[in-house]
């Protein structure tokens, strides 16, 4: 029973630019119209922040050295994996994720993003406005979305420059 697998420990980061505009990369492994910001599970022992960072430069490119940190969300995050994904995804041993989200501010340039990783999860990226990113995300993570927007309604708020 689904109800009985635990949560994948995961963490993630919504990217942002210097105009506000969050990162978004569209999924290479399905034919639906998915798009995301990075994110991926903790190595056993990860602490969180290392493997957001991690996830970032594994799935994009980026180095840490070119993010800084502007904040964390308050709680975990948590999304459900529709019945029909939960046995073909991570070998059937979870029942969705618990996320450890962290804004951040992209302090490189266009030209620093590198989707072509050593294990490639997106074919293409680009930078929208949060206010679109609940409407890009496949149906069952919207309301995570929702809640990570939410979460960091202050820093997108707020004037980046």
């Amino acid at each position: 029973m689904t109800q009985d697998l635990p949560y994948r420990p995961a963490a993630a980061v919504m990217l942002l630019n210097d105009r506000n505009k969050v990162f978004v990369a569209q999924r290479i492994d399905t034919a639906l119209d998915a798009w995301q910001m990075p994110q991926g599970g903790l190595d056993p022992d990860e602490e969180p922040l290392t493997g957001a960072l991690r996830e970032l430069e594994e799935e994009t490119g980026i180095p840490p050295h070119l993010v800084e940190i502007l904040g964390k969300a308050s709680r975990e995050l948590l999304y459900e994996l529709p019945p029909e994904l939960v046995g073909k995804l991570w070998k059937g041993r979870y029942r969705g994720q618990r996320q450890h989200w962290y804004a951040a501010r992209f302090l490189g340039s266009d030209e620093d993003v590198n989707l072509e990783t050593k294990h490639p999860e997106f074919n293409a990226w680009r930078w929208v406005d949060a206010d679109e990113l609940v409407s890009l995300i496949v149906p069952f993570k919207r309301e995570l979305y929702a809640a990570v927007v939410e979460e960091f309604a202050h820093i997108l708020a707020a004037d980046p420059r």
